[in-house]
């Protein structure tokens, strides 16, 4: 219980000794670079110096302060122009009357460290009179500053529970953009939103589509290079590598050469701030990269520095996007003038007082740019600095009620985050291209959106031509591909294409593949070999028929032809005369009344030749019968009788084919199934049903006929005509059975061939089974066509 009161007691003891304390700095205080009272005090941050030496930190001593050394000349003109922009606000009758503006301007040598404690400094204050109380009450009521956007980032974190704005020149990360993580930052820059998007832009432009990416390991280069990257996606452009690095990572920035040096891309898109690209530009010089085009970004396309003698076969012809470039009258006197009389009363002329010598050694470093004001006019952020100090100028001149004549009320307490009116500020950017000039000389030229001066190839893959496809490499970005020809029947008839368009069904693909074309047409024509061929066997057919049939009618009365039925004959003749011509009705382009003509009329004159054969057949059966004593049979089967049994054949067959023209006649068809590449123009059968009704009639009075003729070979008769007919009916079912399967896998026009090929193979082996004997006889053996010699063959038997 003695316990909890003592820490009771003692609890209440160090409470009441916070209430009586005083504020007071701790450590030693940081000193602006640059200052002066006012009214109304603005704070600054900018790396006037670039490279930052860190003391030895050891922990039995009091650290040393940092020390700072190259002057980075375009900041120290962003100082001049706040300078510049306060003193004339100050001085002007119309904004703030009767309230001065004063400054306080700090070094943060480019470092997140020096950049803290000025920082810190700034909200503190330098110093504290005796008798002040911790009121939270911040000495300055806005900064300007950053001038990167990683210790921007970190500033305005630092400031904002403080409501303190901070309004920045240069610091143009997309991050900061969020309203919600900084309410109290604003620029007088566009985001790197628009800038990282158009990039890629500038690249599609170009035709480029394999390229690499480097970017500053830092809050800057990392969300401008991701929404890049987002945009590149977008707009089909594929990205080999993306490295980054950071200023003091000599490692990582010898493995990003090396990755640039492996890769293939030719353009490079160099999302870094202007110390990094210095550093990346010193390593590419000492590797002599050559053939690269550098797409760059506002950090550093309008340095002059980087563009030397050394360095123009990196940097030549280099794209990208600056601030605009505004010139502020005045400026440029302010600078060489006024700016080094008032803030550096230093002359280097001899005859110095002692005095004057020892201020001339505390600026000896600045001295040296006295002489220096051609970078002026090329100074494009010392606008924004101005637009910066102009922007909280108006908006105190609203708060403190500022009138022209009247003044402003000085008595009003203003607390920073009122000071946060931004003015309607446009951003712009430049184009910049470098290119060589005489004498080695290199300068930016602005707005001359076209090629740059050298256009390298950067493509991971070449464009794929009219007639193949891009087909995508496994593995790789989509933008590497191979060129696959388009298959048969489809086409790209534009350049890179993804896909082939298959072709319309009566078209089919050039050799190209790239334009569809109409489908050859095919069938059998009487302008080809194959079609003069069987048109030269058809009439040789009819020709050796009708030589047959003059034969006959010159020796019609001689007993070999009267012993063979000569009126049955002529009619067989004729019927195979019929049968070579009908071969014909199959060459040609089939239309719809070839295509009727054809069918029936090869049915037709087949069972017009067949029933004249099994006439013959019958007659020959008959002859010998009658030879019998009391047979009286050759009466049943006369002349009109064999007559009229041709004629009922025939009549059959021509009903059936009259019945398959009614319902469902052939007609000319477009087979597109059997050949992709060609239309094969032929006669479709129209009903199945009906040419196999055809088919089957006629293979029916030919099996009949063989079967009587092989039945009666056997009759006593040297010159019996039934092994004749046994052996043509055995060859005409044996042509007409090769026949079937021959039809069905004959592709195109051979289809038809094959069918001519039957026709005239069966009509020949008739003519020549038939009549070759008989003919023999009559032209080579004459003797033997004698009644006595036939006779007596037979009696003799």
């Amino acid at each position: 219980m003695s316990v909890f009161l003592c820490i009771l007691l003692l609890f209440f003891q160090l409470h009441a000794k916070a209430e009586k304390s005083l504020c007071h700095m701790m450590g030693d205080p940081k000193y602006p670079l640059l200052s002066k009272d006012g009214d109304v005090t603005i704070g600054a941050l900018f790396p006037v110096h670039s490279i930052e030496t860190l003391p030895s930190f050891k922990f039995t001593q009091k650290p040393q302060l940092l020390s700072c050394s190259s002057v980075s000349l375009r900041d120290f003109r962003m100082a001049q122009i706040m300078i510049f922009a306060i003193e004339e606000i100050n001085t002007s009758v119309t904004l703030l009357p009767n309230v001065s503006i004063g400054y306080q301007i700090y070094d943060t040598c480019g470092s997140i460290l020096s950049s803290m404690g000025a920082n810190m400094a700034l909200m503190n204050g330098q110093e504290f009179v005796s008798g002040d109380r911790c009121n939270g009450q911040s000495p300055i009521h806005a900064i300007i500053g950053e001038t990167e956007s990683s210790n921007t980032v970190i500033l305005s974190r630092t400031t904002g529970p403080f409501k303190i704005p901070v309004i920045s020149p240069s610091a143009s990360c997309e991050c900061l953009s969020n309203r919600k993580d900084y309410p109290y930052f604003f620029r007088t820059i566009a985001s790197d939103y628009h800038q990282s998007r158009a990039l890629a832009y500038i690249i599609k432009h170009f035709g480029w589509s394999w390229v690499g990416a480097v970017n500053s390991d830092n809050d800057y280069g990392n969300y401008g290079m991701a929404i890049f990257l987002n945009t590149a996606e977008k707009e089909g452009i594929c990205v080999e590598y993306s490295v980054k690095f950071q200023r003091k990572e000599p490692e990582k920035l010898r493995n990003v050469v090396d990755t640039i040096k492996k890769g293939t891309a030719k353009v490079i898109i160099a999302f870094l701030t202007n110390f990094e690209m210095n550093n990346l530009l010193d390593q590419l010089i000492i590797q002599n990269m050559t053939g690269l085009q550098v797409i760059g970004v506002e950090a550093w396309i309008t340095a002059d520095s980087m563009i030397t003698s050394n360095s123009f076969h990196v940097l030549g012809g280099s794209l990208g996007f600056a601030v605009k470039k505004n010139n502020i009258e005045g400026f440029a006197d302010f600078v060489i003038k006024e700016f080094w009389e008032t803030a550096f009363p230093c002359t280097q002329t001899e005859g110095n007082s002692s005095q004057n010598e020892l201020i001339c050694n505390i600026y000896q470093d600045l001295l040296v740019l006295k002489s220096n004001n051609e970078d002026v006019p090329e100074q494009r952020y010392a606008s924004n600095v101005y637009k910066s100090v102009y922007a909280v100028a108006h908006s105190l001149h609203n708060l403190l009620n500022c009138k022209e004549k009247e003044g402003c009320e000085t008595d009003a307490k203003i607390q920073p985050q009122q000071v946060i009116e931004e003015e309607a500020i446009s951003f712009a950017h430049e184009y910049l291209k470098y290119r060589e000039l005489k004498g080695g000389q290199t300068a930016p030229l602005s707005n001359t959106f076209s090629d740059p001066v050298r256009k390298p190839r950067s493509v991971c893959s070449e464009s794929c031509p009219p007639g193949t496809r891009k087909a995508a490499q496994k593995g790789r970005p989509v933008c590497c591909y191979d060129c696959i020809p388009c298959a048969e029947g489809e086409i790209s008839n534009e350049t890179d294409s993804n896909n082939c368009k298959q072709c319309p069904g009566e078209y089919w693909s050039n050799a190209e593949k790239n334009k569809c074309v109409l489908k050859a047409v095919e069938f059998l024509s009487f302008t080809e070999v194959m079609g003069i061929v069987l048109v030269f066997f058809s009439l040789f057919g009819v020709g050796i028929t009708a030589l047959v049939a003059v034969l006959f009618y010159n020796k019609k009365d001689t007993p070999i032809v009267k012993a063979n039925n000569s009126e049955l004959s002529f009619l067989l003749l004729f019927s195979l005369i019929l049968c070579f011509l009908c071969s014909l009705t199959f060459i040609g382009q089939p239309t719809e009344w070839s295509c009727m003509l054809r069918h029936t009329a090869f049915g037709i004159t087949f069972v017009l030749c067949i029933s004249c054969v099994l006439g013959k057949t019958i007659v020959v059966i008959m002859a010998f019968k009658s030879t019998l004593p009391g047979s009286n049979v050759m009466k049943w089967f006369g002349p009109a009788q064999q007559r009229l049994s041709v004629l009922v054949f025939t009549l059959i067959q021509i009903f059936i084919c009259v019945l398959w023209l009614t319902i469902s006649p052939p007609f000319p068809y477009k087979n597109k199934k059997y050949y992709k590449e060609k239309i094969i123009l032929e006669c479709s059968l129209g009903s199945t049903i009906g040419f196999s009704a055809v088919l089957g009639y006629i293979g029916l009075l030919a099996v009949l006929c063989f079967i009587m003729a092989f039945l009666a070979r056997t009759l006593p008769d040297k010159f019996n005509e039934a092994k004749f007919i046994t052996f043509s009916m055995l060859i005409f079912c044996a042509v007409w059975i090769t026949f079937i399967p021959s039809y069905v896998s004959s592709p195109g026009k051979l289809t038809v061939a094959v069918e001519i090929f039957a026709i005239l193979a069966s009509s020949f082996g008739l003519l020549f089974c038939i009549f070759a004997p008989k003919c023999y006889i009559i032209m080579c053996k004459p003797e033997q066509n004698t009644k006595q010699h036939m006779m007596g063959k037979i009696y003799n038997k």
